[in-house]
């Protein structure tokens, strides 16, 4: 019987201990390195943090894929790593470019390309002209036809939501008469419009 005031007997040896510690310890590093390390980023932090320059990566003759995010937008961090799988994929191939709809930067961007709601997708060809949109949440393989077209330089796939861009006809024509196009009925009100 042990006196009294002294602790009970170990009932693991010295060895068991030690492979106890040396078990924990490995699972420790396994956990850090399974979370990137021990200064954490997300997959849309890292690709925002990466992502070229939206004029230059335009300019350089590689297609382009431009993201318009937010930071709290729960679609965006659920598409993100399969963009930034892509971004590794397609990487010297074709640009991942990602602007913060937040930030006022990129407000004329915001405006030229009408975003209304994100995420929203932009795609330019190697000379970079735009060649299609997509509105709201890819899925992996999706994004994957998308951009695999982008770079083969094919037509977009055709799926829900995504669709080529095209300018609006001139309203006179060059002789100064109203053209065709200007006879037309006006077209449907827009996305914010109420009336």
């Amino acid at each position: 019987m042990a006196p009294s005031g002294s602790s009970p007997p170990s009932a693991l040896g010295r060895t068991e201990r030690m492979v106890l510690a040396a078990v924990a310890a490995v699972l420790v590093v396994l956990m850090v390195w399974l979370r990137g390390g021990l200064h954490p980023e997300a997959p849309l932090e890292r690709l925002a943090r990466q992502s070229p320059d939206f004029n230059a990566a335009l300019a350089d003759g590689r297609p382009t894929l431009v993201e318009f995010y937010a930071d709290w937008c729960e679609a965006c961090r659920s598409m993100a790593p399969a963009m930034e799988r892509i971004e590794r994929q397609q990487h010297g191939r074709m640009d991942v470019v990602l602007l913060n709809v937040d930030n006022p930067r990129w407000q004329p961007e915001l405006e030229r390309y009408d975003v209304n709601g994100i995420p929203q997708l932009e795609f330019f060809d190697a000379a970079g002209g735009s060649v299609g949109r997509s509105i709201g949440a890819r899925s992996g393989p999706e994004l994957e036809a998308l951009t695999t077209a982008l770079v083969d330089g094919q037509p977009l796939p055709l799926l829900a939501g995504v669709g080529a861009v095209s300018s609006l006809p001139e309203a006179a024509g060059t002789d100064g008469a109203a053209s065709p196009a200007a006879a037309l009925p006006s077209p449907q009100a827009g996305p914010r419009s109420h009336g």
